[in-house]
């Protein structure tokens, strides 16, 4: 799967860079009985459906003239944008997200608690501080970003 995502990944950025577009995330996985090719796509100000369907038209055509075929079985692409809660998959992901509301979810537990949501204060290479309240209490937590299973930003309700 890593080489479909490879193989995409090189045939996608000319379109997007052309575009001024960024890639979000790649995904190729299987549910159910059926295979999807998944691209997160977004530029400031956010992406709108049109410049979706461009990108999948041209991607398509791309994987269509691909000699060796690189994903061989049958498979739905769909070209997307991340929507409010977007991933945080990288550097510039996170210190883009200084300030806003996030939600962690830790493979170990921090006291007690495997899920935090709050505001992201602080990002090093090595941790993240968050801004949360617990019990209408402000408090703060340092995250080890190595304990870090996913990130994405959230909404505050």
């Amino acid at each position: 799967m890593s080489s479909v995502i490879e193989t995409v990944r090189s045939l996608v950025m000319p379109i997007l860079n052309s575009n001024h577009f960024q890639l979000v995330d790649l995904e190729y996985v299987k549910e159910g009985s059926s295979w999807y090719l998944r691209v997160y796509i977004d530029k400031p100000g956010g992406i709108n459906i049109e410049e979706c369907a461009l990108v999948s038209d041209l991607l398509s055509e791309q994987l269509d003239q691909a000699d060796p075929d690189p994903i061989p079985q049958a498979y739905f692409l769909e070209v997307s944008s991340p929507g409010a809660e977007r991933p945080l998959k990288n550097e510039t992901d996170y210190q883009t997200a200084i300030d806003e509301y996030v939600h962690f979810s830790l493979y170990a537990a921090i006291n007690k608690k495997k899920a935090y949501e709050g505001f992201l204060r602080q990002v090093t290479a090595t941790e993240v501080t968050l801004a949360y309240k617990e019990k209408g209490r402000p408090k703060e937590i340092t995250i080890p970003r190595d304990n870090i299973a996913k990130a994405r930003l959230a909404i505050e309700f």
